[in-house]
C-alpha cells in the first residue's frame, strides 16, 4: 500500500481490513483514465456515501434536535454541502492521499472543494464497506458535530442571511409562496410560507409581499437557532 494511503489511515484511525476499497476511494477519474491498469475511480463510492453520509446525519440530528422537519432539513444541509465536506477533508489532509491525473493535480485538484468533497464521502463509504455502519458512524460523527461555523452577527435582512446559509448545497433550493392575500389596496394583508425544496420552514405576514417574506425568513432561522 502507498504510503500516503498508510499515513492517512493513522490520520483517521481506522485500518483497512481490504486495503483495495481505501485505494478506491482515493482514485480520482483523472487519474483512472490516464492509468494504464483498468482502475475504478472513486464514483460508485462517491454515490454510496452521500447515501451513508445522509442517514448518519439525519439520524444524529433526529436524537438529539427536537426541532420540526424544516429546522431538520436545514441543520442537515449545513452540516453536509460541499463546503462543509471539503473542510472535513482538510482536517484529515485527505487531499495529499489523492491520486490524480497529472493535469488535475498541477491544477490544484489536491484542494478543490469539489474534488475533496466527493473523496471525503468516497471514503466514508470505503470504511462503511469495510466496517459497517458502526466503524462509519465512529469515524464521521466527530466531524458532523463540529463541523458548523460560528454564527455570523444576526442581520435585519432575513432573506439574505437564510440564503447564505442554505447556498451552501446546491440540492437544497429555497422558495417563497404566497399563501393569502386580503384587505383593501390601502390596507393589504399577505401571508407568505419559505419553503426548503417541498418543507416549510418558516412563514410570516405583512402589509406587503417583501415585509411577509423577511418575517418567513426570520422564523425560519429562528426554528434554526440563529
Amino acid at each position: 500500500m502507498r504510503t500516503q494511503a498508510q499515513q492517512l489511515m493513522q490520520r483517521i484511525g481506522y485500518t483497512f481490513r481490504d486495503p483495495a476499497l481505501l485505494e478506491e476511494a482515493l482514485t480520482h477519474s483523472s487519474y483512472a483514465n490516464e492509468s494504464n491498469r483498468r482502475l475504478r475511480c472513486n464514483e460508485r463510492l462517491e454515490f454510496l456515501g452521500d447515501a451513508v453520509l445522509g442517514f448518519i446525519c439525519a439520524r444524529a440530528l433526529f436524537e438529539q434536535d427536537d426541532g420540526d422537519e424544516g429546522s431538520l432539513t436545514v441543520r442537515r444541509a449545513e452540516r453536509v454541502c460541499e463546503k462543509a465536506l471539503a473542510s472535513y477533508a482538510r482536517r484529515i489532509a485527505l487531499g495529499s492521499a489523492l491520486l490524480l491525473g497529472k493535469g488535475e493535480a498541477a491544477g490544484g485538484g489536491a484542494e478543490r472543494a469539489s474534488i475533496l468533497s466527493d473523496a471525503f464521502e468516497a471514503l466514508l463509504a470505503a470504511i462503511y464497506l469495510d466496517g459497517g455502519l458502526t466503524a462509519a458512524e465512529a469515524f464521521v460523527l466527530p466531524f458532523l458535530h463540529t463541523g458548523i461555523p460560528a454564527r455570523k452577527e444576526r442581520s435585519t435582512d432575513y432573506k439574505t442571511q437564510l440564503q447564505v446559509i442554505v447556498q451552501h448545497n446546491p440540492e437544497e433550493q429555497l422558495s417563497y409562496v404566497l399563501t393569502k392575500e386580503e384587505g383593501p389596496d390601502h390596507d393589504k394583508h399577505f401571508e407568505v410560507e419559505v419553503h426548503l425544496n417541498s418543507n416549510v420552514i418558516g412563514r410570516g405576514s405583512g402589509h406587503s409581499k417583501k415585509e411577509a417574506e423577511q418575517q418567513a425568513a426570520r422564523e425560519a432561522l429562528r426554528l434554526m437557532g440563529y
